[in-house]
């Protein structure tokens, strides 16, 4: 199951991680998000240990989406070192998630 991010968690999970970090950016209400949501569990559990895979509901943690102009839901962003390296706007094959952090490992 992926992890859950806040925006009180984001710093410390995301941005000060030393492994890639996959953030789905979603919200309940979206139908597409449902559809990229078990993916992303599926890659949260393939790579347990080399990556973090985790979710921002974007309607209760807005101050990050807006920091990386997440304007479109889902969008999934890829960080390495604290910098987005990797973003997807919209519904993803999993291999696109799987590519971008095998790409960093």
């Amino acid at each position: 199951m992926a992890l859950e991010i806040t925006d009180a968690t984001f710093d410390e999970v995301v941005l000060k991680s030393d492994k890639p970090v996959v953030v789905d950016f979603w919200a309940a209400w979206c139908g597409p998000c449902r559809m990229v949501g078990p993916i992303i569990d599926e890659v949260s559990s393939e790579y347990e240990g080399k990556a973090v895979v985790g979710k921002v509901d974007v309607d209760a943690n807005q101050e990050f989406a807006a920091k990386y102009g997440v304007r479109n839901i889902p969008t999934v962003l890829v960080f390495k070192g604290g910098e987005i390296v990797s973003r997807q706007v919209g519904v993803s094959p999993k291999k696109v998630y799987t590519d971008a952090i095998d790409a960093l490992l």
